[in-house]
């Protein structure tokens, strides 16, 4: 009897794994990808075959999205405030922006102020003083929130707007925030503060959905103004940790019809995570006196584009003269290399900006892989040298630039739910320009000669290193 039940379970290990090997042939991310969850899943299903359904899985199902769907509740909505909009789109014809705005499914809008948050401190100042000037509602959002003297006082200020009355809906993902303690959220429901965790794998057809993550860092307050970028709310974040020394950060304050695309974005995800549909304002209102445009683009891997990596791939090939770029984590997938040495070889400006200090090492040994073949073809790379440099930030010649949340490599492009901010603006981009340079000031140039002089068993990790990065 125990011998036809181990030949049973054989069986159906080896034909889930051949099942699950068509579905990888199928549907995987990449041809890599495909051929190595192939190889594993018929030779070895035996581990291979939870690994593929944990980490394997191509998109994130059961998402619904207002701009995607036809027949939703969200939809119906989306419908009716959409038109109130009109008044402030924008035309996308001038900078090619069009394709932004597909790959968004959001317009471009006008009579937008944006302005740039540099580092924790400046940063912190804005959000809380946009907690303490909220009169209707709060939507905040950050993949990580700790419990310490920063994540506190968020707590604190939050509490006590609630205690006012206003209505705060405060959303997490559960991997980021998984050091997060009970007591922390009780006390904010305690306050009438709304609650919930993104939860990637609720209910039983989601289970498996354990590899995604909600990357975004939202606020909206009154759907008048909006907050996004790079930063989390602990102390690290203001250079408190020795760990990472001086940290090295940009957020955005938006106001104007864009901070309606930030808070659409916040909407569907409460939707996913609660099965509730919030009632918020979906009037626009414009106080700027020197407007900007703004394509707010979420991405996410329930997306039908692989958003994030073809909007970096069409900045890169819209670049004429300069394209400068920062990301903590630099391991971006073949199209956007490719895009990236072909500027480069054309004649463009291409730089990189990345952090000296590892703090995922898996993810800084794989950039050493290809970094060589960048550097042969005249992209710059440059290490920034005080601290951790966590900033998300492009700049395109000297017309459009882009604050995020998206960073270079395959999390980012395929498995996290992203917002990206994108400014097709003259006077904005003169002032990411002006940010960058100062940057630069403190980074050092890598030179294709540090990278030959490295010891073969450290090329050997690195490229066993950047065969992971499908999972990072």
């Amino acid at each position: 009897m125990t011998s036809w039940l181990v030949g049973l379970g054989v069986f159906l290990f080896h034909l889930g794994g051949a099942i699950s090997a068509v579905l990888a042939l199928m549907s995987s991310r990449t041809s890599q990808g495909a051929v190595a969850w192939i190889i594993s899943l018929v030779t070895f299903p035996y581990a291979a075959l939870p690994a593929y359904w944990v980490f394997g899985r191509p998109r994130f199902y059961g998402y619904v999205s207002a701009r995607g769907e036809h027949d939703t509740a969200l939809r119906r909505i989306l419908e009716r405030y959409r038109p109130l909009i009109a008044p402030y789109l924008a035309d996308s014809r001038r900078g090619n922006v069009r394709a932004v705005e597909r790959l968004a499914m959001m317009p471009m809008t006008s009579g937008n102020r944006a302005e740039l948050l540099i580092d924790g401190d400046e940063t912190f100042d804005s959000l809380f003083q946009g907690i303490a000037e909220a009169k209707e509602y709060i939507l905040i959002q950050f993949f990580i929130v700790r419990r310490d003297r920063l994540g506190i006082e968020l707590k604190n200020r939050l509490e006590r707007q609630a205690a006012r009355g206003v209505r705060i809906y405060f959303l997490f993902d559960e991997i980021g925030c998984r050091g997060l303690t009970d007591g922390y959220l009780d006390d904010l429901r305690r306050a009438g503060v709304e609650v919930s965790a993104f939860n990637s794998s609720r209910g039983l057809r989601h289970r498996f959905q354990l590899n995604f993550r909600n990357h975004r860092k939202v606020m909206v307050v009154d759907g008048q103004y909006g907050w996004t970028g790079g930063l989390n709310a602990g102390v690290e974040y203001l250079g408190e940790d020795p760990r990472h020394g001086p940290w090295r950060d940009t957020h955005l304050k938006l106001s104007g019809p864009s901070v309606l695309g930030l808070q659409e974005a916040f909407w569907e995800d409460w939707y996913w995570a609660t099965g509730k549909v919030l009632a918020l304002t979906w009037k626009p209102e414009v106080t700027c006196t020197e407007c900007q445009n703004v394509v707010i683009v979420p991405s996410g891997p329930a997306d039908p584009q692989e958003t994030a990596s073809l909007l970096t791939q069409h900045s890169i090939h819209s670049a004429q003269h300069r394209f400068w770029v920062t990301s903590p984590y630099f391991v971006p997938d073949q199209g956007v290399q490719d895009a990236l040495r072909l500027a480069a070889l054309r004649g463009v400006d291409v730089r990189v900006m990345i952090p000296e200090r590892p703090d995922h090492l898996l993810v800084f040994l794989s950039a050493f892989s290809f970094l060589p073949d960048m550097l042969r073809a005249g992209v710059k790379i440059y290490r920034y040298q005080p601290g951790f440099l966590h900033q998300k930030v492009t700049l395109i010649d000297d017309h459009s630039a882009a604050v995020g949340t998206v960073n270079l490599d395959n999390r980012s492009f395929r498995l996290n739910f992203e917002l990206t901010a994108f400014i097709p603006d003259r006077g904005f981009a003169d002032e990411v320009e002006a940010m960058l340079e100062r940057d630069f000031e403190h980074c050092r140039e890598v030179t294709l000669e540090e990278l030959e002089r490295r010891p073969l068993w450290r090329k050997l990790v690195s490229r066993a290193a950047y065969l992971m990065a499908p999972v990072q």
